[in-house]
């Protein structure tokens, strides 16, 4: 779950706890006595709502697709080239868009030396597998190509046109990693620019766009939401209303989840879209706001 999924549920669980608290302690009531009304409650709820909104809009907006966007592109250059010293002993990993896959037991850092070291590579119609009991690897300083010194090991070389294979036993050999054409990292929606979202007709698209805008809104109806839930009698568990925020905030979030699937795939119309969500919070948020003592009803039992 991303941070601006999680960060809303701060003002909305710390509201429903702070408040339940001092309803179950008569503090609210004293404060009503004092001249404190509900409506200065719901303006400082509502002001810190609004503050940790706009964050989440930075981070739904453009922090999170900037984000994903430098880790595909980081994950792109690490296929298409490859570096032996930053490997961890005991994984398997593919470079050359896959044609490539090597294995290292151990790696010893502080040398640049991997030991015990598996490559396997596939070129058209030939398979090539290399086994050696040490592995170091330098740039040539001439081209820049990376290159990769085995000693001691065994080199495997078949044919799909033949039978026929290939065993050399060596001391030392040598392999050049030609640097691949640059791989471009495969669309994800995710990684877009919001900006770019704004005049697409694509249902994907749309679907992503309308998530990041309801980030932000939830985050102050949440928060609002909070002040009826927050209602509770002067007998009542210090975490009595807790459990039931934290139902209705796993219906609203996996209610909007699956919303923007069906969105995406056109099984509902673009408008109002993921709104369907935002409505529904709202109108429970005015139900309860207007009719508290249902819910102490239902919930009091």
């Amino acid at each position: 779950i991303a941070l601006e999924v999680l960060l809303p549920t701060t003002p909305y669980l710390s509201v429903v706890i702070a408040l339940s608290r001092l309803y179950r302690d008569a503090e609210i009531t004293a404060m009503f006595a004092c001249g404190i009304s509900m409506t200065r409650v719901v303006r400082s709820v509502l002001l810190i709502s609004i503050i940790t909104g706009v964050i989440v809009a930075c981070l739904s907006l453009y922090t999170r697709p900037w984000a994903w966007n430098q880790f595909f592109w980081l994950k792109a250059e690490a296929k298409a080239s490859f570096d032996l010293t930053r490997m961890k002993g005991g994984n398997f990993y593919k470079t050359g868009g896959g044609e490539r896959v090597i294995f290292a037991d151990k790696i010893d850092h502080q040398k640049n030396q991997a030991k015990r070291v598996f490559i396997q590579t596939k070129k058209d119609d030939s398979l090539q597998i290399i086994y050696a009991d040490k592995a170091t690897q330098y740039e040539d300083e001439t081209t820049g190509e990376p290159i990769i010194v085995f000693q001691d090991g065994r080199l495997y070389e078949f044919s799909q046109q033949s039978d026929k294979g290939l065993i050399l036993e060596f001391d030392s050999s040598s392999m050049h990693l030609e640097p691949k054409d640059t791989i471009l990292p495969k669309y994800k929606v995710k990684s877009v620019a919001t900006k770019k979202l704004i005049h697409s007709n694509n249902l994907e698209e749309i679907a992503e766009l309308q998530w990041r805008l309801t980030a932000p809104l939830s985050t102050i109806l949440l928060a609002l939401l909070a002040i009826p839930l927050s209602r509770a009698a002067p007998r009542q568990g210090k975490y009595a209303n807790a459990p039931i925020a934290i139902i209705i905030f796993a219906v609203y979030y996996n209610s909007s989840a699956i919303m923007k699937k069906w969105v995406s795939q056109g099984v509902i119309g673009a408008l109002p879209g993921i709104w369907w969500g935002q409505l529904l919070l709202a109108t429970i948020l005015v139900f309860l706001l207007f009719q508290p003592s249902l819910f102490l009803r239902l919930f009091k039992r």
